[in-house]
């Protein structure tokens, strides 16, 4: 179950890799096509912004990657529950305000992996 986990906390991370990549470095060139809803005339005044929040989801995948990286089993734990549990308020937030879709994106998968850690 353990091998599971760490596979799901993998995929959480690289979502937010991935997301740290559209936000800071694609903002104005792929953004555009994974993010409609936000009118394209938006993304160049907002690319500041964007790449500000692509660096908040770098932490996040960072935070993720440091639990399946570390050797001790109490640190690996702590550190995996603290970060996901991130994910999961970050995404509920992003569905409360923004779209519906970051539930399903980020939080879910985040919480599915939460509950794996603790089976």
């Amino acid at each position: 179950m353990q091998l599971i986990a760490q596979i799901m906390i993998g995929l959480v991370a690289i979502i937010h890799l991935y997301i740290l990549w559209l936000e800071m470095f694609a903002w104005t060139t792929k953004a555009p096509k994974v993010f409609k809803s936000i009118p394209k005339e938006l993304f160049l005044p907002t690319k500041t912004l964007a790449a500000n929040q692509g660096l908040y989801n770098g932490f996040l995948a960072a935070g993720l990657i440091w639990s399946l990286c570390t050797s001790d089993h109490h640190w690996k734990l702590y550190v995996a529950v603290f970060f996901l549990c991130c994910v999961i308020i970050a995404g509920i937030y992003g569905a409360a305000t923004a779209s519906k879709r970051i539930l399903y994106v980020q939080a879910i998968p985040a919480l599915i992996a939460l509950i794996l850690v603790h089976l």
